[in-house]
């Protein structure tokens, strides 16, 4: 028995041997970020393509890339490692001893002000779970997903579901961000049309902000030409207020402070912008690690005490 599990154990090493030259693209790569030399790692491949009767790498001029059975291999190497993290994550409960880690795919709105404050909370009761938050868009997001790089993912108005398994949404209408001293401050909601008579700073195409807009100005047969577009939020929010032009953005990423002054943000008016949906969810058929687990479900009850649950 424990020759088998030692067995294990060197599997799982070299499982995640390949992962690296999957991420890294090239064999000299990966043994650099695992500190081990090129030779020790290109054995262990070719041990594990002997062992399987074929190969699992294409090796080209300036690299390597995975073979049709490489695809299937990484695959499954995915899985074995994450449920290795769900299995450690397990054993630390079992210990009293609460460590793990949580990987978090998300829009950027989460960034500035809500995830901060949450992964906080968390990690007050529990200081030994670490975390890594990336920003992806919304088919991004649900890759990290499918191959395990992210255990949660929290993305507005996603493109697609297929692997997705939702565990909250709530509704985000859209806002119109702007300065004080816009003639538009005054107003408690606004009407699109209302704010077409000013000059606008829009996100990207790939956001759902703007997939939201767009298809607002498609139905209203009307035009907007943005006089700045961004894919940094961010930068949008504080432009607004620095040059006093309208912007828009979802309730969860919005503050009354900028770095360039004070902040206004208006509803747009759902009968011409319907709002959005920000969906949580994790891989359907993955059961996740405990601190996974429990860092969704303090997260479900946040955005349920926050914002009118979809």
């Amino acid at each position: 028995m424990q020759q088998q599990g030692t067995k294990t154990m060197r599997h799982l090493t070299t499982f995640r041997y390949i992962d690296a030259v999957v991420k890294a693209g090239s064999i000299r790569g990966a043994a650099e970020s695992l500190a081990i030399t090129s030779t020790a790692l290109n054995r262990r491949i070719l041990a594990i393509e002997e062992e399987l009767g074929v190969p699992i790498f294409e090796r080209l001029p300036h690299g390597v890339r995975l073979s049709s059975a490489g695809e299937l291999l990484i695959h499954h190497i995915r899985n074995q490692m994450s449920d290795m993290e769900r299995v450690r994550s397990q054993i630390a409960d079992l210990s009293g001893v609460r460590r793990g880690h949580v990987s978090i795919a998300c829009s950027q709105a989460l960034l500035p002000f809500f995830l901060p404050t949450e992964i906080s909370l968390y990690r007050g009761e529990h200081p030994n779970v670490t975390f890594g938050v990336h920003v992806r868009d919304r088919e991004a997001a649900e890759r990290a997903l499918v191959d395990h790089t992210a255990d949660i993912a929290i993305v507005f108005e996603p493109v697609r579901l297929a692997d997705f398994m939702t565990l909250m949404r709530v509704f985000q209408p859209v806002h119109a961000v702007m300065g004080q001293g816009h003639p538009l401050a005054a107003k408690e909601v606004l009407r699109l049309s209302d704010c077409l008579s000013y000059p606008i700073a829009l996100p990207t195409a790939p956001y759902g902000v703007r997939h939201l807009i767009d298809m607002a100005m498609q139905t209203a047969s009307a035009r907007v030409e943005p006089v700045i577009e961004s894919d940094s939020f961010e930068f949008l929010r504080n432009h607004a207020v620095a040059e006093n032009i309208l912007s828009f953005q979802i309730p969860i990423g919005l503050s009354q402070q900028t770095s360039t002054g004070e902040l206004i943000s208006r509803p747009i008016d759902r009968r011409d912008v319907p709002a959005g949906v920000l969906y949580m969810g994790q891989l359907k058929g993955r059961t996740l690690p405990v601190a996974a687990a429990r860092f969704a479900a303090q997260l479900s009850a946040s955005l349920a005490a926050k914002f009118e649950v979809s």
